[in-house]
């Protein structure tokens, strides 16, 4: 993290670090060089600790955060269960799924093929262009989908896949053309 050009974190965020890390006090002053009593104080809030101090144990939770994701391939933090539709299916089934698997998109396939995606912000928009309720729940997924989700290998690197969701809201992972996963932003997100 460049602490310069962006906001510093807050000195509470410390603990939530390195719990999402699963790090003990022990394994963090041991990363930092920051002793484990001072660790504990700073996250009881019990002493403000120095600008030097809250920025090495900053800079430690990141540094093992990318030695983690270092070397991770899509696969590894793919789901494996993809949620999805079936592109000839009614508008209203889609919005019965996303309502059921609290998805707010989903990836279109003609049978096994990805062609496209759905999102509850693509059926609004149709509901403000004045397609009333029940005709938009009777047209076919196939008639108001968007593009497909990018299509990657399961062996490409994490951080092309990070690449990708900073503009698509999901990545499909693949091997040999068949899809095997899915990844959105918070699968990325349980490596903190």
């Amino acid at each position: 993290m460049n602490y310069g050009s962006m906001r510093f974190p807050e000195v509470t965020e410390i603990k939530t670090m390195r719990k999402a890390l699963d790090l003990t006090q022990n394994e963090l002053s041991r990363l930092s060089g920051v002793s484990q009593s001072t660790i504990a104080k700073l996250e009881n809030a019990s002493i403000n600790g120095s600008y030097e101090t809250v920025v090495r144990l900053f800079k430690a939770l990141e540094e093992e955060a990318d030695r983690r994701r270092a070397g991770k391939k899509a696969i590894d933090v793919a789901s494996k269960e993809i949620v999805s539709i079936q592109a000839s299916t009614k508008v209203k089934h889609a919005t019965e799924i996303m309502r059921q698997s609290g998805y707010s998109q989903l990836p279109v396939f003609d049978d096994e093929r990805p062609v496209g995606s759905i999102s509850e912000y693509g059926i609004l928009a149709l509901l403000r262009d004045g397609t009333s309720m029940e005709k938009a729940g009777e047209r076919v997924v196939r008639t108001i989908m968007s593009e497909s989700f990018p299509l990657v290998n399961e062996d490409t690197p994490l951080e092309t896949v990070t690449s990708l969701l900073s503009t698509s809201s999901a990545v499909l992972v693949g091997k040999k053309g068949k899809v095997t996963g899915i990844i959105t932003s918070s699968d990325v997100l349980k490596l903190f």
